[in-house]
């Protein structure tokens, strides 16, 4: 799910964040990052979690 190999169109949005939690993703990119040996931004691990989320309500998207 890195932006490289992702070709859907992507739209600019703003998401306002508590700093722990801009934290969490910022450690988690990097965490999957060294696992994946890809390049993992902010915006990929929360689109991933967005993912996960819906998937889990029965929504695949």
């Amino acid at each position: 799910m890195t932006e490289s190999h992702n070709q859907e169109k992507l739209v600019k949005t703003t998401v306002y964040l508590e700093e722990e939690v801009l934290e969490a993703l910022e450690e988690f990119a990097k965490e999957i990052s060294r696992e994946t040996g890809q390049r993992w931004s902010k915006g990929a691990v929360v689109r991933l979690a967005l993912s996960e989320f819906f998937a889990r309500r029965g929504k695949i998207l």
